[in-house]
């Protein structure tokens, strides 16, 4: 789960200007690699990079800005894939269809610019950050006052199961099972409700669906004490279960792909490093410099890995149950 917060800077005026400054410049630069995109046929995020990335160097932007604006620019023509194919712009040969086919993706100039911790750091003990701009990288710019609050404070629980367990008495117990199938329904539903939206996007979009064949994963994957209880508690299982049974009424293929080296490999140019994997939430390729969210690139991963099998002839099945 990602928690997002909205904050708002509070620059001095020239802090200001800076930033609008710096907007407006990787702006122009993604409005060029979005026209070398489209005389390209709009290739992989890689082979865009081996034709733009040196001449944002040479621009002016920095590294991680350039990769910033590559990468911007890709997710936006795939959007626009997506949006044409489930027929958000208008049926094949419409007027607002091929006005967006016909050109170019171009960025207003002061549109939303991705930035990393490389690019933005925080001083939460100050109520400052410091954040890159073309003029150099400007420092101690301010909060608001009352600091953003990134997650939910904890809750106290109430009548832990551990201690109704060694209780042992008959309403002890009658509690814990009331309990385990209050939890039991809730975590169907909401499988039901992440299978459901799976399947129906997949049904809307002409895709298929690749999930990890995650047999023997409570055996198999190393956590922490702390993450125990939330891995054998939720039923894997079920939810591809779900998946699988609602992929077949709508009609959409399903395969099941081995999971191995997805979160090292790098999904733009293969190359596997478990260095590749920078923290849980960052994928960085050590070997063409790729820098995507980790979920994402696995994503990527096993989509191929199921379109190969899927072309293959493989069948759908189901694993074993662990």
């Amino acid at each position: 789960m990602k928690i997002v917060t909205q904050v708002k800077l509070m620059p001095e005026a020239d802090q200001a200007a800076a930033l609008r400054s710096t907007l407006r410049t990787v702006n122009e630069a993604a409005n060029w690699v979005s026209g070398v995109a489209f005389e390209r046929g709009v290739p992989r995020e890689y082979e865009l990079r081996k034709h733009t990335y040196a001449e944002l160097k040479v621009q002016g932007l920095g590294a991680q800005a350039a990769q910033h604006v590559i990468k911007k620019t890709r997710d936006a023509y795939t959007t626009l894939k997506a949006n044409i194919k489930a027929g958000n712009l208008g049926k094949p040969g419409s007027k607002r269809r091929r006005k967006a086919e016909s050109k170019p993706i171009t960025f207003r100039p002061e549109a939303a610019q991705p930035y990393d911790d490389r690019c933005l750091s925080w001083q939460y003990d100050r109520q400052t950050v410091s954040i890159w701009t073309t003029a150099g990288r400007l420092k101690n710019i301010r909060l608001p006052g009352r600091r953003p609050r990134l997650e939910p404070a904890p809750q106290a629980p109430a009548r832990p199961a551990k201690k109704l367990q060694v209780k042992g008495t008959k309403s002890a117990k009658r509690l814990l099972k009331k309990r385990s199938r209050k939890e039991a329904r809730h975590t169907a539903g909401v499988n039901h409700i992440i299978s459901k939206t799976i399947v129906t996007t997949a049904e809307r979009t002409g895709y298929g669906i690749a999930l990890e064949d995650l047999t023997g994963i409570r055996s198999r994957v190393r956590l922490r004490k702390d993450q125990r209880t939330s891995l054998h508690s939720w039923s894997f299982h079920q939810l591809a279960s779900f998946v699988e049974y609602k992929a077949k009424r709508a009609g959409v293929p399903l395969v099941y792909v081995d999971p191995a080296y997805t979160s090292q490999q790098c999904s733009e140019c293969g190359h596997i490093d478990r260095k590749n994997r920078v923290d849980r939430a960052t994928f960085a390729c050590r070997s063409c410099g790729a820098l995507m969210h980790a979920d994402d690139n696995a994503s990527h991963n096993l989509a191929r890995k199921g379109e190969t099998m899927w072309t293959a002839g493989r069948e759908s099945r189901v694993p074993a149950t662990p």
